[in-house]
């Protein structure tokens, strides 16, 4: 599992991403992804989970049928990836280990969609040779049904030769892929296929060879069958390409070249530049983007201004304004004018590179729906033989001589100008009963039902700037009842800044008091810190030098200073931090820091040695869609907490504003308490999401059941967090529940046709019906039922694309204050 491992804030107005997020591989354990080819049901997937799992060293495996991508946790003695790759070859399938890191990262995911449309030819290519064969067999019974007799194409021996053909040609590779699988003891959808046509060509060769038997030739029926399976299967990967639209987009965004300039303050001179490509570059490189072009690597702009459009990583529309010392991302296009950019990271390391791995990574993380429909595609082929054994057995024991009359129902016609016998045969007929058995039941749409809908859940996420980790995460924000926020950085904006600074002491000036402050927040990274540097730094105050740093998240911060040639504590943080270093608060700075709290507003103590010197007064604004958000919430049904290590009057002037009552409140809490608080609702039975992105959060995010976090947040935070919002956006939490909802509901309407499709079609197959009502499935219309049963999985999975575009959070007005 990727997560991300650093957050850079960058503290300009700047509006975007920051190309400093860098992912690492999860801590428990190292992931390799392997390319496998060949997988086409839900058995195959099992088939190869169990060979990987069984490898020494694997702790998990996790194989996604759509992208066609096996993803490998190892640990302790971790195997060597070729081992990886001969546990797939024993159990029937081709596997390439994906680059891990380094260079070839992005270049192995275009080659990977390289790879994807070229599958697409290739299997239009065969569909439509089979299409061919099928039209000479229509042709060839246009005298049956009444129509011209088409010398040669109606005679028995040519339909045979069109069978042959269709087997050895476009059907090949379902013949080659399904008795490879039988030979592995893993029968899949292809052993089911080939079974049932190469039976009926087989009885239907008999019939030729041995006319005297009186068998029915029904060479048309593999023709048919198998032209329609090949029609399905390429309607369904057209329909999965498309369903893997977003993450095509984004390893789209990647340019493959760049132009390599000189350092620009070495030469000023205009340049021309020389084009590379792009997975060479190398940090500290200088590139010139022109207007209309794509940043190449993540960098930071040296020289010249420009609009640089950000939206296929944020989703937001309105362009970024960048200038010297800005930030920029891999992928993001420059609109207006021509930039020089030093590279900060290039290749795997980039942002773009990042979200490709995480999103491709999300999607092969399971949702636990899927797991019954894994446990029954398991079994699910074996299943299937069985049934069609006992249909056989059955209709050829007992079956058709307590009901003889519904064998011509099941043989139909014969072919024109072949002699039948005066007795049907009820082999034959229950050899037809049987392959329509094998060839209706459906593997492909249980293995299907989950993946296609994460597919196009987690990627619509994607465009919208909404990272979900995987399935699992999707399905528990469906279940979401409650949604807790932190106040700093969630439901504000995150960027305070000093407002005020004042001694209480006359022989320290405010400019002092802010220059110790100051050089204590250099042992921390929260925004808080970072403005009250910038505020030094606005003024120019030299740091003093500090050592020994200690930082008690939710308290405050302390370190020694060197402060007029002695050594001695300084210690800054809110009254309780005070308490604990044993510095008393007069009753007028109380007074002072509850008024000033009144009005929502942070106040922060400051004390050197044994002495409290004065204070600061922080403002960080609320976000203008914050109101609105807590609203939409409460008007779902959900319940709503704000957890802050604030004073309690700030929280209270917050919850005033946002509308929530007192009890929806709770201040001054240390990062264990708002582990408790979490819990405490988890005992309760409700599910409960998490809103945060500072260090003191990172606790609560883990033990919340989802942890949602803003990508500006800190690293730990963001590293915590199962969904990740990298926009600036409160209401993409509104865009994210409602993602969730729509694509759980496409999960269970998946699951339920698929388990409805096979438990309706299988026993008409076997003819349940025939004794009652004369029904039954003759094996081209089981084929072109199972071909329809995936396809309608994969187009259902599709419509996400609408119905949820109809749910999304339109852009609120900001709030009023008051």
């Amino acid at each position: 599992m990727a997560v991300l491992d650093q957050a850079v804030l960058d503290h300009s107005d700047q509006v975007g991403p920051s190309p400093a997020l860098q992912f690492t591989s999860a801590p428990e354990g190292s992931t390799l992804v392997l390319d496998i080819a060949g997988m086409k049901c839900a058995g195959c997937v099992r088939a190869i989970e169990n060979r990987l799992t069984a490898v020494t060293g694997v702790l998990k495996a996790t194989v996604n049928l759509v992208t066609e991508v096996a993803v490998v946790t190892v640990g302790g003695d971790p195997p060597s990836p070729q081992d990886l790759v001969v546990a797939v070859k024993q159990a029937g399938f081709t596997a390439t280990v994906r680059t891990p890191e380094g260079r070839d990262g992005l270049m192995d995911r275009q080659q990977w969609v390289e790879r994807l449309q070229a599958q697409q030819q290739q299997q239009g290519r065969r569909l439509a040779g089979a299409i061919a064969l099928l039209l000479l067999s229509t042709l060839g019974h246009l005298k049956h049904s009444g129509g011209v007799n088409v010398p040669v194409l109606s005679d028995l021996w040519f339909h045979a030769l069109l069978a042959t053909l269709t087997l050895l040609g476009p059907a090949r590779q379902i013949f080659v892929e399904g008795w490879r699988a039988m030979g592995h003891l893993a029968p899949t959808m292809n052993t089911l296929v080939a079974l049932g046509s190469g039976t009926a060509y087989l009885a239907s060769l008999v019939a030729l060879v041995f006319p005297q038997l009186g068998w029915e030739c029904f060479f048309d029926e593999p023709v048919m069958l198998l032209s329609f399976i090949l029609l399905g299967r390429t309607l369904e990967q057209r329909a999965r390409f498309r369903a893997m639209t977003a993450l095509r987009s984004l390893v789209a965004l990647q340019p493959s070249l760049a132009r390599l300039i000189a350092d620009p303050q070495v030469n000023p001179v205009s340049q021309v530049g020389v084009e590379v490509p792009a997975h060479c570059l190398q940090p500290g490189d200088w590139l010139q983007v022109l207007p209309g072009e794509k940043f190449p690597a993540d960098g930071r702009v040296g020289w010249g201004q420009s609009s640089v459009d950000e939206s296929m990583l944020t989703g937001e529309s309105a362009p970024v304004s960048k200038h010297p010392g800005d930030l920029v991302a891999a992928g993001t296009l420059n609109q207006d004018g021509k930039l020089a950019v030093q590279v900060t990271q290039s290749g795997q390391h980039t942002l773009l590179a990042q979200m490709v791995e995480l999103v491709e990574t999300a999607q092969s993380r399971k949702a636990p729906l899927q797991g019954l429909a894994d446990q029954v595609s398991g079994y699910f082929t074996y299943g299937v033989l069985a049934l069609a054994t006992i249909t056989f057995l059955f209709w050829y024991l007992v079956g058709f001589s307590h009901w003889p009359q519904v064998m011509p129902m099941v043989l139909g016609m014969a072919h024109p100008g072949q002699a039948m016998a005066a007795m049907p045969s009820p082999l034959l007929a229950s050899v037809k009963l049987a392959i329509a058995v094998m060839v209706v039941a459906c593997p492909c749409a249980l293995g299907l039902a989950t993946p296609t809908a994460i597919l196009v859940g987690s990627g619509l996420g994607a465009e919208r700037g909404l990272l979900i980790r995987g399935g699992d995460s999707l399905e528990t924000l469906h279940r979401v009842d409650w949604v807790i926020f932190d106040k700093t950085g969630t439901l504000t904006l995150g960027q305070p800044h000093i407002t005020r600074v004042e001694s209480l002491v006359p022989a320290i000036a405010a400019g002092d008091l802010l220059r110790l402050a100051a050089t204590v927040e250099t042992g921390a990274s929260h925004p808080l810190a970072l403005a009250i540097q910038a505020a030094a730094e606005a003024q120019t105050l030299p740091l003093l030098v500090a050592t020994d740093f200690e930082n008690q998240p939710g308290l405050g911060i302390k370190a020694q200073v060197i402060w007029q040639d002695s050594r001695l504590t300084c210690a800054l943080g809110n009254d309780l931090w005070m308490e604990q270093q044993g510095i008393e608060l007069p009753m007028t700075a109380r007074s002072q820091a509850e008024a000033l709290a009144a009005l929502g507003q942070t106040v922060v103590f400051l004390s050197l040695a044994d002495q409290l010197l004065g204070l600061l007064v922080v403002s960080d604004p609320l976000r203008q869609d914050a109101r609105q958000v807590v609203h939409s919430l409460q008007q779902r049904g959900l319940g709503v907490m704000v957890l802050t290590g604030d004073r309690s009057a700030v929280a209270g002037a917050i919850a005033d504003h946002i509308h929530l009552p007192p009890s929806a409140i709770r201040a001054e809490m240390l990062p264990q308490a708002k582990v408790e608080v979490v819990r405490q609702l988890q005992q309760q039975g409700h599910i409960v999401a998490l809103v945060g992105d500072g260090i003191n959060d990172a606790p609560a995010l883990a033990q919340a059941d989802v942890g949602i976090s803003f990508a500006a947040g800190t690293d730990i935070a963001v590293e915590t967090a199962d969904v990740i919002l990298m926009t600036n956006r409160l209401t993409s939490l509104l865009d994210t529940l409602a993602l969730s909802q729509a694509t759980v509901s496409k999960i269970r309407q998946n699951l339920a046709w698929a388990f409805t499709y096979n438990l309706v079609t299988i026993p008409l197959a076997a003819g349940l019906l025939l004794p009652t009502l004369g029904l039954s499935l003759s094996p081209v219309l089981a084929a072109g039922l199972m071909a329809f049963s995936s396809v309608a999985v994969v187009v259902n999975s599709l419509s996400l694309y609408g119905s949820w575009g109809r749910n999304l959070t339109p852009e609120l007005e900001p709030d009023v204050p008051g």
